[in-house]
């Protein structure tokens, strides 16, 4: 019998993803064994990185049972219209279920490359958000109304048992092959504290989509929000924004400031100074002749537009004091972002929010701000944090993707209210990971921003276009990979020409 050949886990894009909150995505057509192997493998570094070990057998066997429900789901397919039945007819769907499992065995192959060529795929998704682990499984084949109330039924026959045991004693299901397999499922996710609540099963658009919800442990919950707070509240040598900004800042909230007052105020400042005049001379305002008047500048940007200056600079002051060559990095991925998520605020709110537009600059360059905040801490601090973990007894793996990024929305949230930022950047620089979770009247910018910050990983190559969020993609219109590539491809080519 020849061995099955183990494909390599990329530990450290596991790692990353852990740590942005972007998902692990695995595509199959076949599930061939080597794959299954793949996808398990995956699972367990994942649930390791998270310090979430002892879930990994269990959640294994459920990883296995649903992408197997579903390779057979897409190979039933295929056998329906081979043999020229009717799927969502109740008869036919009955006679052609009889020699179903048979007829498939014994010519598998047959099947299984019908369905490569047909294009139904198994895609499994891992992602950690907002202290939960996400599973994801999808298959290219939406259920018939018998299908999904057969499952529906051995959720319900789930919940009359007590165990495992008790379960398999109790039913065996011998029509398809797949009702023991999913009452065990249940019964294991019960065991390891997931109730039917957080497990869920829909079809829509083509597809059947099955998701598990596991909440971290309350220990890891409590570990990652306290640490996080911690944190902040060790930072001593965050200092508060310069006196100047400050103070402008105050002009700018007080309704008797003329704008002669607030540009007489920059122009005592020659970095703001500097920093205004470039705003207004950029492609943004479409001048016809540059602008070198700080009075005509101040009215061409306007208030809102000179708040957000001073965010962008006072914050880049603040946290640039011990510069290295990772924040170094970090600082011209922030930089991408804030030119992209401009851009993009421009071309998909034309003729709308103004102020989206005016505050997407900011946001962009911001969003990170967590991150970078941790890379500029300073050693006594991290020891302090790490003497924290050791007497609370929180695994190093937490400490490690802490400091690496995990949380560091939270973390550069807490921060931007420290430092009395207006809600919108607290906001987004919160969620730019999960959109999805932002406040309604913030979640438009907040896509733009996270898609903004998929672009640059995305053209960095360090993720692909199937681990981008459908959601956000649908509500900014973009419906395939190729117009995506063609967003890439232009927004790149500016931001180089600039």
């Amino acid at each position: 019998m020849q061995k099955i050949k183990r494909i390599n886990v990329d530990t450290e894009k596991v790692r990353m993803a852990i740590q942005t909150g972007i998902p692990l995505t695995i595509t199959t057509y076949t599930l061939p064994p080597e794959m299954e192997d793949y996808i398990t493998d995956v699972l367990s570094v994942f649930l390791a990185q998270l310090n979430q070990e002892h879930m990994t057998d269990s959640l294994v066997y459920c990883v296995k049972e649903l992408v197997n429900n579903a390779k057979k789901a897409n190979t039933k397919r295929v056998y329906f219209v081979d043999k020229k039945l009717d799927l969502f007819n109740k008869e036919e769907y009955d006679k052609g279920m009889e020699n179903f499992k048979l007829d498939t065995i014994n010519n598998i192959k047959y099947y299984l490359e019908e369905q490569r060529k047909l294009g139904y795929y198994i895609k499994v998704l891992f992602q950690v958000r907002n202290n939960k682990i996400k599973i994801e499984i999808k298959n290219k084949a939406e259920l018939t109304l018998f299908e999904y109330k057969r499952i529906h039924d051995k959720i319900t026959r789930a919940q009359q048992y007590n165990s495992v045991e008790e379960g398999i004693t109790a039913l065996l299901d011998e029509s398809e092959g797949a009702g023991l397999g999913l009452v065990i499922l249940i019964l294991i996710l019960r065991k390891i504290g997931i109730s039917e609540e957080n497990y869920q099963i829909i079809s829509e658009n083509g597809e059947t989509i099955t998701r598990v919800f596991i909440p971290f442990t309350e220990k890891l919950a409590l570990d990652v929000s306290s640490l996080t707070k911690d944190f902040v509240n060790l930072i001593e040598g965050l200092p508060e924004f310069p006196d100047n900004i400050i103070h402008i800042n105050h002009l700018i909230n007080d309704p008797k400031s003329k704008m002669s007052d607030i540009a007489s105020e920059i122009s005592g400042d020659v970095s703001l100074t500097g920093e205004l005049l470039k705003l207004v001379n950029s492609s943004a305002y479409v001048l016809n002749q540059p602008c070198k008047s700080i009075g005509e500048a101040v009215k061409l940007v306007g208030l809102r537009g000179i708040r957000n200056l001073l965010f962008s600079l006072g914050s880049i002051k603040n946290l640039m004091v011990e510069s290295n060559e990772t924040t170094k990095k970090m600082w011209d991925t922030s930089y991408r972002t804030a030119f992209y998520s401009y851009n993009l605020a421009r071309n998909f709110c034309k003729g709308g929010d103004r102020t989206l537009i005016e505050d997407s600059y900011v946001c962009g360059l911001l969003q990170d701000m967590g991150k970078i905040v941790f890379e500029s801490a300073r050693p006594e601090t991290l020891n302090k944090i790490k003497l924290i973990c050791e007497k609370r007894g929180v695994s190093s793996l937490v400490f490690e993707n802490l400091i690496a990024g995990l949380n560091h929305g939270e973390i550069g949230a807490l921060i931007a209210e420290k430092w009395n930022f207006p809600p919108v950047l607290v906001n987004v620089i919160r969620y730019h990971h999960s959109p999805e979770d932002a406040p309604e009247e913030f979640r438009k910018l907040t896509e733009i921003v996270y898609i903004a910050d998929i672009i640059v990983m995305y053209s960095d190559g360090m993720i692909e276009y199937d681990q981008i969020s459908n959601k956000v993609l649908e509500d900014l219109g973009i419906d395939s990979e190729e117009q995506f590539q063609g967003i890439v491809e232009r927004l790149t080519d500016s931001y180089c020409r600039n």
